[in-house]
């Protein structure tokens, strides 16, 4: 097929995701290599959200790819009460990766069941209900993920699951009180979070789930002594620590897992995205010992038929080995730091640029109205004037391949970009935040 085929095909017979059908416009990929990818017509894009942040290592892997085969060439599949070598490989580095109250993995296809059977396995452990989730938050979109997630993209699951509950979570640069400090601003969402929790009764709740750093909803990162506040109201209360490591698992952040800043061991850990770079789909929950054990004599009550596939758990195995053996974080440290200058820059120079926000290479550039205000440029949950599309093509005209959400562009590169490649794609978001200038504000 050639590449106008491909959009047309598409556009007839395709249901396109979070789109509007009549608008969309596939670009056809004809070829990729490492962070780029080319049309038909031979243009040359870069991928500055590594797809859906999730290609941590990029296009054209040999290592995943010959894993991969090799997989191929003994079984592409074995159910999941077999063994298989691939799983049993996997499931071992991942407990290594792991702290040490850590114990067993259940895999699943992708994140959004992740969550699913996270909450369930908190519940089935726990004996309690009631699961804490944030607003500003992103769990997927499955019956279950999307009850998880705070922001609108619940909407459409809504009368939603008994049991499923919401609060905020430390949005300093929104925030009408002007706190002194990070640790201030912890110990005022700490207290409300504690209060929720009395009024929604601890002995009802069975789980607290928190992205570790809140992704496409604008990369917050928790304040200075926020997560090892909510470590410990989880003891205090008899309550499951669940993080979700989805988009900051497998170096994104400078380490192994985005948990790892912070100080916390978790109860049940959440993975997906950069465990295979999507060569092939696959996610997990791994548990704490304490939670293994329990599932010894008690019947867990999960299961997928391609729980642990085995091409995608050979894929898993070289990502991990590609990770550790080629000093991927850091890589990501070293890049994250250049990313981090560049944009503090572009927020001084730029009106539109309210506030930047950076860990690794996940970060968010949110744009504004006014600087004094932070009036978003667009409202909040709206776009009436498709002010973040037009901004968007203008980045896509310069083949600088990312995606907005809310007032946000995002940008998180593949983990294996170089600072020239870097600095040549950030000269593009400048051009276009000087037009944002001139032409939305």
């Amino acid at each position: 097929m050639k590449g106008q085929e491909i959009k047309l095909t598409l556009k007839k017979y395709n249901l396109q995701s979070w789109s509007k059908q009549k608008f969309i416009n596939p670009i056809p990929v004809e070829k990729a290599s490492g962070i780029y990818f080319w049309d038909y017509d031979g243009n040359r894009y870069t991928d500055m959200s590594s797809q859906l942040v999730n290609l941590n290592l990029g296009f054209g892997n040999k290592e995943i790819e010959d894993a991969i085969k090799a997989q191929i060439d003994k079984f592409c599949f074995i159910g999941p009460s077999y063994g298989a070598e691939s799983r049993a490989k996997l499931a071992e580095k991942i407990i290594e990766l792991m702290p040490d109250n850590m114990g067993k993995v259940f895999f699943t296809n992708a994140g959004a069941e992740a969550n699913e059977n996270a909450v369930k396995i908190a519940r089935m452990y726990t004996g309690k209900f009631k699961i804490l989730s944030r607003y500003r938050s992103y769990h997927g979109s499955s019956f279950g993920a999307g009850n998880l997630t705070g922001e609108p993209r619940r909407f459409a699951l809504e009368p939603g699951i008994p049991g499923f509950i919401k609060f905020f979570d430390p949005y300093i640069y929104r925030e009408p009180i002007e706190f002194k400090s990070e640790e201030e601003a912890s110990k005022y969402y700490l207290a409300k979070l504690d209060e929720q929790i009395q009024y929604e009764g601890a002995d009802s709740i069975a789980a607290i789930v928190l992205e570790t750093v809140t992704g496409s909803n604008g990369v917050l990162i928790p304040p200075r002594g926020y997560m090892t506040g909510v470590r410990a109201l989880c003891d205090k209360y008899n309550i499951l620590m669940i993080l979700d490591e989805v988009m900051t698992g497998w170096c994104r952040t400078g380490k192994m897992f985005g948990f790892e800043h912070f100080d916390v061991k978790p109860d049940i850990v959440t993975f997906a995205k950069g465990v295979t770079c999507g060569y092939i789909p696959l996610g997990g929950v791994v548990v704490a010992k304490k939670i293994a054990r329990y599932f010894d004599d008690n019947l867990l009550s999960c299961g997928l038929t391609y729980s642990g596939h085995p091409l995608a758990c050979a894929a898993g195995v070289a990502c991990v080995e590609y990770y550790e053996k080629h000093n991927i974080a850091d890589n990501v440290t070293k890049t994250g730091k250049v990313l981090g200058e560049i944009l503090e820059e572009l927020k001084d120079k730029h009106q539109c640029v309210g506030d930047v926000r950076y860990i690794g290479l996940l970060s968010a550039v949110e744009l504004v109205k006014d600087k004094t205000t932070k009036e978003p440029i667009v409202p909040y949950g709206k776009d009436p004037d498709g002010i973040m599309g037009k901004i968007l093509g203008k980045l896509r005209e310069r083949r600088f391949m990312t995606y907005t959400h809310e007032n946000m562009i995002l940008i998180a590169p593949p983990l294996i970009i170089t600072e020239e490649q870097l600095r040549e794609e950030l000269v593009k978001l400048d051009e276009v935040l000087t037009i944002v200038d001139k032409e939305f504000i």
